[in-house]
């Protein structure tokens, strides 16, 4: 499951592939591009004027949100640590996604790359998955409204769909046997990626369309780098767990 990305910064490539002008003051998100369950990130929708049937209106948004799906009974932002992955399998009937996948609310999250633990060398190493063209990845996800009971302002959240990888030659490699876990949660996963011509079919689906598009990704269109840490690093990330599924889900 993926718990790190990396969001698209080039300007242009966001442009291109939802044609959409970002505005002069736009920038991404900071940080170094690399976000985690939590962070604030952009990820397009469908604007909600588009509905009025205005032409002015254009066919995407770009917006931010959390990284980690917050439905309105969620009290704190920390809930998205157990819901920034939602598996297809189970969306439909787990309380936190269900009504983001009845409504039905379809994004996309624009990556210039996914990241995920390979431990074949019985070592953490992250690896970098891009496209191997060097385009954006449009990774399928849900969005959701919610209120914080802090502020009382209403802020977005958005998750990403997985699907099962046993048998796709990338993401069949990664991650770690878990004992924690129940045998029919130990399979391999990967994150549905779009391709572009599907874009705008996935954000006007209804949900008994939408798990047509719940499909692998080529192996081919990817480009696969490992990424070791540095050693400060790598020194730093044994005295802790790595980011794997969330135990909820």
């Amino acid at each position: 499951m993926c718990s790190h990305y990396q969001a698209e910064k080039r300007r242009k490539q966001i442009e291109k592939h939802f044609g959409i002008r970002l505005p002069p003051e736009w920038e991404p998100p900071p940080g170094g591009l690399h976000i985690y369950p939590t962070q604030m990130a952009p990820f397009i929708r469908r604007p909600p004027e588009r509905e009025s049937g205005d032409e002015a209106v254009p066919d995407f948004e770009l917006v931010e949100g959390h990284f980690g799906l917050l439905p309105g009974f969620a009290k704190e932002v920390r809930y998205g640590l157990n819901t920034y992955n939602a598996r297809s399998e189970t969306v439909r009937e787990l309380a936190s996604f269900k009504n983001a996948w009845a409504k039905p609310r379809h994004c996309i999250v624009p990556c210039e790359a996914i990241y995920e633990p390979d431990w074949r060398s019985g070592q953490f190493v992250p690896t970098r998955f891009a496209a191997a063209n060097d385009e954006t990845l449009g990774v399928a996800g849900l969005w959701s409204p919610w209120k914080n009971p802090e502020s009382g302002a209403w802020e977005l959240s958005f998750t990403m769909l997985t699907i099962n990888a046993d048998d796709h030659p990338l993401f069949n490699q990664m991650h770690r046997p878990d004992p924690k876990r129940p045998p029919e949660q130990q399979d391999k996963r990967m994150v549905v990626i779009l391709p572009e011509a599907q874009y705008g079919e996935w954000l006007d689906a209804t949900p008994q369309r939408s798990m047509e598009f719940m499909m692998q990704f080529p192996a081919e269109r990817l480009a696969m780098t490992a990424e070791p840490l540095p050693p400060k690093a790598k020194a730093a990330r044994a005295s802790k767990a790595p980011p794997e599924e969330p135990s909820l889900f």
